[in-house]
């Protein structure tokens, strides 16, 4: 099990840059990756008026697996409607721009793909009433986001947005900028990553991940109401717990639970499984990756890779 979590958190080393590849889509047609250019005054440039998503396809026996296809462009087009951008293809129209894509550029190893609807050139309105709206989908090789088999992580002192500033469960570009901010200061600080309470102090996620505490061989979750995105590898972690009979709880998580916790890791479409050993320099539980852990992140390996559906054949795609 070792060597699946080290795959996973990236051991082998790996160029930590987009590689440009050969072709984009966007606005329904495949370009080449140098004429997929935007103007300079694009609004969601200027003011981040865009939704976006991030979807992993794994390369097993000559061929590409992508994980929740369908559920990720469903996503995509409900946060679109969050933040009242019209989008004039539907989740089957973009499905199908994906794996075309995904085919031009010849792609069979592990890749990350990036979906997005933004409001192009027209103006300076905040409001842009009648602006341009672009869809583009991008792929290119990807191994991890992380590169250690454990983190060590800080609580940020910056609070996770919530719903009366802009939408949390909205993958909205500008939402992004409150993570940074989070994700910055924990890496001058030496931090893999930061941990954001919500409003009321409460634990939120994580820059970019969801968060699970092991408490007594359950798990602990913040539910939906505590300011977090309803991750899909979040989702995807619940129903393989239930298929392990492990106990998933999902509630109010206080920080000092963080501290006394048995375990904990980090769920992501990037991240994939990723166990903390640390947080705010206490060790979390002895300091090495748990059993319940371990055991999860194997499950989620064997789904991902397609050695076992899990009852969920219709999560996998194969692009070939």
């Amino acid at each position: 099990m070792r060597v699946d979590l080290e795959q996973q958190a990236g051991i082998v080393k790996t160029k930590t840059e987009i590689q440009p590849i050969d072709f984009v889509w966007i606005n329904g047609q495949v370009t080449s990756w140098e004429e997929a250019t935007i103007p300079i005054m694009s609004h969601a440039l200027h003011y981040g008026t865009g939704v976006f998503e991030g979807i992993r396809g794994y390369g097993t026996n000559d061929n590409l697996l992508l994980f929740r296809l369908h559920d990720h462009f469903v996503r995509l087009l409900e946060s679109a409607r969050i933040l009242d951008l019209e989008c004039k293809y539907s989740e089957i129209e973009l499905e199908n721009a994906c794996l075309e894509l995904i085919r031009s550029n010849k792609l069979k190893e592990d890749c990350y793909i990036r979906p997005i609807i933004f409001v192009g050139f027209s103006g300076i309105n905040l409001g842009f009433i009648n602006y341009p709206i672009n869809t583009a989908i991008i792929a290119f090789p990807f191994k991890t986001y992380f590169g250690k088999p454990g983190l060590d992580v800080c609580v940020s002192s910056w609070t996770r947005t919530y719903d009366p500033v802009t939408p949390p469960m909205a993958k909205i570009c500008g939402n992004y900028v409150n993570s940074v901010f989070a994700k910055r200061d924990a890496a001058k600080n030496g931090y893999d990553e930061a941990i954001m309470l919500n409003s009321v102090g409460k634990v939120s996620e994580g820059t970019g991940e969801n968060i699970f505490v092991v408490k007594n061989g359950m798990l602990i979750t913040p539910s939906l109401g505590s300011s977090i995105l309803g991750g899909l590898t979040r989702d995807t972690i619940i129903y393989l717990s239930g298929r392990n009979r492990i106990r998933v709880i999902e509630r109010e998580v206080a920080r000092s639970e963080l501290y006394t916790a048995d375990e904990i890791f980090l769920t992501g479409t990037a991240a994939g499984i990723a166990p903390v050993i640390s947080v705010d320099r206490r060790p979390v539980g002895n300091g090495k990756v748990g059993p319940v852990t371990e055991r999860l992140a194997k499950a989620y390996f064997d789904l991902v890779s397609g050695r076992d559906d899990f009852g969920h054949s219709d999560w996998i795609t194969k692009v070939y």
